[in-house]
C-alpha cells in the first residue's frame, strides 16, 4: 500500500512539474509564434508579362514607388484604428488615380474603344458586399461598390443604372474622356488593324488593382477594381466585380482580391475556392491558395495570381505568370513591394 502512495505521488509530481515547465517556457512561445498582428495589408497591381526585359529601371521604379504609396495609404488608415474597409479604398483610389495601371485613369478600351470598368469591396463581418460593372463616369469605382455596399438593397449594379445610383449617392462623376491616356488608346488603335482575339495575359505591364486588409478588431476586407480585358466584347464582365471569383471576404476564412483571366476565374469561382478549402478541408491559407492557383488554374493554362490574408494576418501571393505588382505590410513591420517572379 506504502509503494502505490508513493507511485501515486511521484506521477502527481511528474505532471504538476511539467505542466509548470509548458507553462513557463514552452507556451509563451508557442503563443508568441502564433500572436495575430495588429493589423496587415495587402495590395495588387495586376499580374501577366511582366518580367525584367520589357521593363526599364525608371518605369520599374515609377511601379515600385506607386505601389508604396497605395499600401502605406491603406497602413495608415490601419494604424490609426481605421476599419480593413476603409483602408482597401484609401490603397484602390491611389491605384485607380494611376495611369500605370489598368483600373480607373489608366483603364483600357473595348472593341468599341469605350472604358468600362468594374469593382467590388465585401467585408468578412457580416458579409456584405458591393460591386458595380460597365460603368465610365464614375471617378472611382472602387466606392461606387462601397456605395453599394453600404446601401444594402442590392450587390451589383451595372452600366447606366450603377451610374445613376453613384450620382444620387455623391459621388464625383466625370466624362468618359477623363479616363483617356495615350498609351490605352494607342494600343486600341492597334488592335482595330489586327482584330486579335482578346486573351490574357496581354503584352503589357498594366494591370487590374485590388487590396485586402485585417484590421485590429479582426476584420476582413477585400476589394478590387479593373479596367477589364483589353479589346473585349461590349458588354463584357470579368471576374473582378464577382463576388466569390475575384472578390471574396469571410472572417471566419480569409479575404482575397485576383487578378488574371477572368473567365476562368469565374468558372472556378477561384476567390470562394480559396475560402472553402480552408473552411472545409482544414488547408492553411497557403496550401489553399497555392493548390488553386498553382494547380487548378496552371493545369487549365489560366494566367493570374491573388492576394489573400486569413484571419489570423498570415498573407499569401502566389500567381502563375512572370510577374504579379504586389505589396504587404504588417503591424510593426517594413512594408515590402514586389513584381518579379523571383523576388
Amino acid at each position: 500500500m506504502k509503494r502505490l502512495i508513493e507511485l501515486k505521488y511521484a506521477v502527481i509530481f511528474t505532471i504538476i512539474f511539467s505542466g509548470i515547465m509548458s507553462s513557463t517556457s514552452c507556451t509563451p512561445k508557442h503563443a508568441e509564434q502564433g500572436k495575430r498582428p495588429d493589423y496587415v495589408m495587402v495590395i495588387h497591381g495586376g499580374a501577366g508579362t511582366i518580367t525584367r526585359t520589357n521593363m526599364t529601371p525608371e518605369v520599374e521604379e515609377s511601379y515600385r514607388t506607386s505601389l508604396m504609396e497605395a499600401l502605406i495609404a491603406g497602413e495608415k488608415v490601419l494604424k490609426d484604428g481605421g476599419s480593413s474597409t476603409d483602408a482597401v479604398i484609401a490603397s484602390i483610389i491611389l491605384l485607380e488615380d494611376n495611369p500605370l495601371f489598368n483600373a480607373g485613369k489608366g483603364a483600357v478600351y473595348n472593341e468599341a474603344g469605350e472604358i468600362a470598368h468594374d469593382a467590388a469591396i465585401m467585408e468578412g463581418f457580416e458579409g456584405k458586399a458591393g460591386a458595380v460593372g460597365m460603368v465610365n463616369t464614375i471617378k472611382h469605382p472602387i466606392l461606387a461598390a462601397n456605395a453599394v455596399m453600404n446601401d444594402g438593397k442590392h450587390v451589383f449594379l451595372v452600366g447606366d443604372g450603377a451610374e445613376s445610383f453613384a450620382e444620387k449617392s455623391g459621388l464625383e462623376i466625370v466624362s468618359p474622356e477623363y479616363f483617356f491616356t495615350q498609351k490605352q488608346w494607342d494600343k486600341f488603335e492597334n488592335s482595330l488593324k489586327t482584330k486579335p482575339e482578346p486573351a490574357f495575359p496581354v503584352q503589357s505591364k498594366s494591370g487590374t488593382v485590388g487590396a485586402v486588409a485585417l484590421d485590429r478588431k479582426g476584420n476582413l476586407a477585400a476589394g478590387t477594381s479593373t479596367g477589364g480585358m483589353h479589346f473585349k466584347s461590349v458588354g463584357r464582365i470579368g471576374d473582378s466585380p464577382v463576388i466569390g471569383a475575384g472578390t471574396y471576404a469571410d472572417n471566419k476564412s480569409c479575404a482575397v482580391s485576383a487578378t488574371g483571366h477572368g473567365e476562368f476565374f469565374i468558372r472556378n469561382v477561384v476567390a470562394y475556392d480559396i475560402a472553402a478549402r480552408m473552411l472545409y478541408a482544414g488547408k492553411s491559407l497557403k496550401d489553399a491558395s497555392e493548390d488553386v492557383v498553382m494547380v487548378k488554374l496552371a493545369s487549365l493554362d489560366a494566367g493570374g495570381g491573388i492576394i489573400a490574408v486569413d484571419k489570423d494576418g498570415n498573407i499569401a501571393m502566389p500567381f502563375n505568370t512572370a510577374g504579379m505588382y504586389r505589396g504587404f505590410v504588417k503591424a510593426g513591420e517594413q512594408a515590402v513591394v514586389k513584381i518579379y517572379a523571383d523576388e
